[in-house]
C-alpha cells in the first residue's frame, strides 16, 4: 500500500528483522500474498512494509505496518536504513531491528481484490502469505531489486566498529 500525494511521490515504510544463527546474520522477508505473486520466488520477497498514513511519523508506519503485515510487534533500538527510490517512483523508508520470531506465528492482514479478473467475484488474501529467514546473500536473491541496498545499508552498519 501506499499514499498517494499531490506534494511528491508515494511512500511506505516498514522493518527489516535480523537475527545472528550459527555466526552469521539473518534477515526476515516477507512473500507477498495473492495470485500475482504466488508461483514467483526470486526477487519477489520483501520487508514488511507498507503506507505512510498523512501526517504518520515515518517509523511509527513502520512499525505498525510490520505488526499489520506479520501479527509482531518487535521491540528494542533501531538502526535506520534510509530511503530508496523504487523503480515505479515511489520512495520506501527502512529501519532494521534486531530480534528473533518465530514465522510459522505469521499472522497478515488481508486485501481484497477481483479474482479471477473480469469474474465479478471478490477474494480475500494476505498481504503476506508466508515469511522466512535467510542469509545475507540469500536474501540478495529472494529480495526485490528496489529493497536489495536495504541489504547493504545493515550489511555496512553492523561491519562498523563499536564506538
Amino acid at each position: 500500500m501506499a499514499r498517494t500525494s499531490k506534494s511528491g511521490p508515494k511512500e511506505s515504510a516498514g522493518l527489516l528483522l535480523f537475527r545472528h544463527r550459527d555466526g552469521k546474520v539473518e534477515v526476515l522477508l516477507g512473500h507477498p500474498g495473492g495470485p500475482f505473486w504466488a508461483r514467483k520466488d526470486e526477487g519477489a520477497w520483501s520487508i514488511p512494509k507498507g503506507l505512510i498514513e498523512p501526517g504518520e511519523d515515518k517509523l511509527a508506519a513502520a512499525r505498525r505496518e510490520f505488526a499489520e503485515e506479520t501479527g509482531h510487534a518487535p521491540a528494542g533500538a533501531v538502526i535506520a536504513l534510509g530511503a530508496l527510490k523504487q523503480p515505479g517512483g515511489k520512495i520506501v523508508w527502512a529501519w532494521a531491528i534486531e530480534g528473533d520470531w518465530d514465522e510459522r506465528e505469521l499472522a497478515s492482514n488481508t486485501f481484497a481484490m477481483e479474482w479471477p479478473r473480469g469474474s465479478g467475484r471478490t477474494q480475500a488474501f494476505p498481504e503476506l502469505d508466508r515469511a522466512g529467514w535467510f542469509s545475507l546473500d540469500e536474501a540478495g536473491r529472494k529480495i526485490i531489486k528496489g529493497q536489495a541496498a536495504f541489504l547493504d545499508h545493515l550489511t555496512r552498519h553492523l561491519d562498523e566498529p563499536a564506538a
